[in-house]
């Protein structure tokens, strides 16, 4: 397979992933804070360490499918989670507070803080594009055959 077509597949891959942990996330917020009355704080934090348990799983072994050391690409995993993460939410407060987007309303769009959604929605796609590339070039990085 040519080294476009493996990425692109990464890529589709990787999205799925991405969802499923959105999805995981959002169950798992609503289960703990909504349904069992715990405090929002805790079910975010909760429901977000069930989606990165979820993405490196799944990453390791169905997008990049490797067999490094375990211990070691789940360190390196956590570090890419904590900087392009950190590297979202900067983007994020950037545009809020140095561009106009956070005063655009969408009146056709039933939705609060329109501009606040875009900004996110921005950040979020920034956020996927980095970490897909440090989890393929960093914590994934296949061994070269000698």
């Amino acid at each position: 397979m040519s080294g476009t077509k493996t990425t692109v597949i990464q890529l589709l891959k990787y999205g799925v992933i991405g969802a499923s942990n959105t999805l995981i996330t959002l169950i798992a917020f609503y289960l703990l804070n909504t349904t069992a009355g715990l405090s929002e704080n805790f079910a975010n934090v909760t429901g977000y360490i069930l989606g990165v348990v979820n993405s490196f799983v799944w990453n390791r072994n169905w997008v990049f499918k490797t067999k490094n050391n375990l211990k070691k690409e789940a360190a390196l995993f956590v570090t890419g989670f904590l900087i392009c993460f950190a590297f979202q939410f900067a983007l994020f407060n950037y545009m809020l507070t140095h561009t106009g987007i956070k005063d655009i309303e969408i009146e056709w769009l039933p939705m609060k803080n329109s501009g606040e959604n875009i900004a996110m929605c921005i950040s979020m796609v920034a956020y996927t594009l980095a970490n897909y590339c440090y989890n393929r070039f960093i914590t994934f990085k296949k061994k070269r055959q000698e």
